[in-house]
């Protein structure tokens, strides 16, 4: 059985597994996103009283909490129990694209170079994620939400909004890769 939860499984399976969870969402009228469970947790936190944004009835987002938990806990035993401890897979054409930026093909999940202690506590490292970070938080609360919710939730509802996000999150994404990137690396 772990033979078969190990190995790499064919798209179109998470592609279902998606769909059928964003049916039973839609369904029961309810929405993803996985920005939202931070505010969540700051509303059950108390900090409504201070801040109207967090001041709304947080009790009905208890789901979307356990299935953060449920996440965190589904990572912790994929990477300690499931995982076969080899390198990611990647393409020989990415490898040398990473090459050229100076990134050696991942040992692991994620380039060293960029997701490493060491790197994380350079100064250079430090100043990427943290002005990551903040571009991601600044973006997830002018756009009205994550990735996840625009893309999966706000694409299945068929929100406009949603897919006017999605294109601002590849075309970032693009400027990313192929200009920011190369130039501070």
């Amino acid at each position: 059985m772990k033979e078969i939860i190990t190995q790499t499984w064919s798209w179109w399976f998470s592609g279902a597994m998606i769909a059928s969870i964003m049916f039973f969402l839609l369904y029961f009228g309810q929405s993803f996103g996985f920005s939202s469970n931070l505010r969540t947790i700051c509303a059950a936190a108390g900090l409504g009283k201070k801040t109207k944004f967090f001041d709304f009835n947080w009790k009905a987002q208890l789901w979307n909490i356990v299935f953060l938990l449920g996440s965190i806990i589904g990572g912790y035993i994929a990477s300690n129990y499931l995982s076969t401890g080899g390198p990611v897979e990647i393409s020989a054409s990415t490898i040398e694209d990473l090459g050229k930026m100076g990134i050696a093909a991942p040992t692991s999940l994620q380039p060293n170079e960029l997701f490493s202690w060491e790197a994380v506590f350079s100064l250079k490292g430090f100043l990427i994620l943290a002005f990551g970070g903040l571009m991601v938080g600044f973006g997830s609360r002018y756009a009205g939400g994550c990735t996840s919710g625009h893309a999966i939730s706000g694409l299945s509802n068929l929100q406009l909004p949603s897919l006017i996000a999605v294109i601002g999150f590849f075309i970032g994404g693009l400027l990313m890769t192929h200009l920011i990137m190369p130039f501070i690396l």
